[in-house]
């Protein structure tokens, strides 16, 4: 473990895997933004045409939770690499069959139903590919680079949203009778070619060190759902709560915005597209230089005062999108994208890989992380939303909800530490690697008490 072209191959498999992921995903939720609603949903009220998309957008976030069972059962169970290889082919194909869709105008009610049967494919396939791509980073990362590492797959997320919006930027510039026409379905249909080098990439990889220690100590339980809900369901509802404020706002910030700031405030559809590419942008760069942060003050540190900065930008938000101006989009969307979700959605990954042991870490981190995205992630377009219409257009009671976000994590994370201790003593008995790197972690009593700070290389 840690030779150069160890790393820079599972670093670029960890990292294609995830970017074809959510680039799949993310050709999803702008065309339920744009375009399903008109396509699969007509409907005599706009609102209810977008809301019936949107709920499509929401209803995959209830179905990842279950794709994260089944696949993280085979994760924990055969191995990180084959289950890879089938959460990508299944996303994939799922997301070819959207583009060859017919529209409702073509076959009726036949057309949303086939669509949401890709769309809860899709949810299955991503449940299980995010633990799947984090611990192929995780367990093959140094000891001190664990931050880094963990924080590639995240990465995924936004590069997979700029190839997304390029793909919808291109296919727009030839008009909107072209893009509502055949247009929309070229992105999905070449996520092939995507996916085609993915599993290329992926080919030369073998099991993680961290999953073999654990198969050769007889540690890998038959039915490793069972043993992380009855042993370790404090680290599960840890998960799920600091997952919370990393999902809710980034799909506010990055989905709901395109919308709004277009139906409702009447800025030019390009002007909030590409405020979303150049927040994505920013992004981009900033998750990997907050995850070396990490590895230097610590992951707690360093998540904690993202949720701080999401908390307190969630009024500004709304008050520079009032401002009516393109460079207000531009403001408000990069430095909500780019400047204070990295530092969440950077140390996301590690922190909760740090609290699993390593028999049971794909469950538990594909567990909380999927649960955690259901009750807030594709929800949050549909919930802001539904409040903008309850509340004839005022938007405090979306920015009041971004800081129920936070609220909700900020509790989470101050249990973390204690628990990332247990899993790393539980580890080191067993002679799996840890947190702490090795096979054996600091012993309770010698690692760091205070929930924010730790050396390189700890348990957060």
């Amino acid at each position: 473990m840690g030779k150069p072209t160890t790393n820079l191959r599972v670093l670029s498999g960890s990292l294609a895997g995830s970017s074809i992921e959510w680039y799949d995903f993310f050709l999803y939720a702008t065309a339920s933004a744009l375009i399903f609603n008109k396509q699969f949903f007509p409907t005599d009220d706009p609102y209810v045409s977008q809301m019936l998309s949107y709920l499509t957008l929401a209803l995959t976030f209830f179905i990842r939770p279950l794709g994260g069972i089944v696949f993280s059962h085979f994760g924990d169970r055969v191995g990180r690499k084959v289950t890879l290889v089938v959460t990508l082919s299944l996303m994939g194909g799922a997301t070819v069959a959207i583009g060859l869709l017919p529209t409702y105008d073509q076959v009726g009610i036949l057309a949303p139903i086939l669509l949401v049967i890709c769309r809860i494919l899709q949810g299955l396939a991503i449940g299980g590919e995010w633990g799947g791509a984090l611990l192929l980073a995780y367990e093959y990362a140094p000891k001190e680079k664990r931050g880094f590492f963990g924080s590639v797959p995240q990465m995924g997320i936004t590069i997979g949203m700029l190839l997304a919006s390029a793909a919808f930027a291109v296919v727009s510039m030839f008009g909107e009778e072209f893009l509502t026409g055949i247009g929309w379905r070229i992105p999905f249909i070449a996520s092939i070619l995507l996916v085609i080098v993915g599993l290329w990439i992926r080919g030369g990889l073998g099991e993680t060190p961290h999953f073999k220690k654990a198969k050769e100590s007889g540690e890998i339980p038959k039915l490793p759902i069972a043993e992380t809900l009855k042993h370790h369901w404090r680290a599960v509802l840890v998960a799920v709560g600091v997952k919370v404020v990393e999902t809710a706002p980034f799909y506010i910030f990055a989905t709901f915005v395109v919308s709004y700031a277009t139906g409702n405030l009447g800025y030019q559809q390009s002007v909030s597209l590409n405020a979303v590419t150049a927040g994505a942008a920013l992004s981009t760069v900033m998750i990997p230089i907050m995850g070396s942060l990490s590895d230097r003050v610590g992951r707690f540190k360093v998540y904690f005062t993202g949720a701080i900065l999401i908390a307190a930008f969630a009024f500004p938000f709304f008050l520079l999108l009032d401002l009516q101006q393109d460079w207000a989009v531009f403001a408000a969307v990069i430095i909500g994208l780019g400047v204070v979700w990295p530092p969440v959605t950077a140390t996301l990954g590690t922190l909760c890989s740090e609290i699993f042991s390593a028999r049971v870490r794909y469950t538990g981190v594909t567990l909380g992380y999927q649960i955690g995205a259901a009750l807030a992630g594709g929800t949050a377009p549909l919930i802001a939303t539904f409040l903008l219409q309850e509340f004839n257009g005022a938007w405090v009671s979306i920015a009041l909800y971004i800081l129920l976000t936070a609220a909700i994590s900020i509790i989470a994370v101050f249990f973390a530490p204690a628990i990332a201790r247990k899993e790393a003593a539980a580890d080191e008995a067993a002679g799996i690697p840890t947190a702490a790197g090795g096979t054996g972690a600091r012993s309770p009593s010698t690692a760091p008490s205070h929930p924010f700070s730790s050396p390189p290389g700890g348990p957060a």
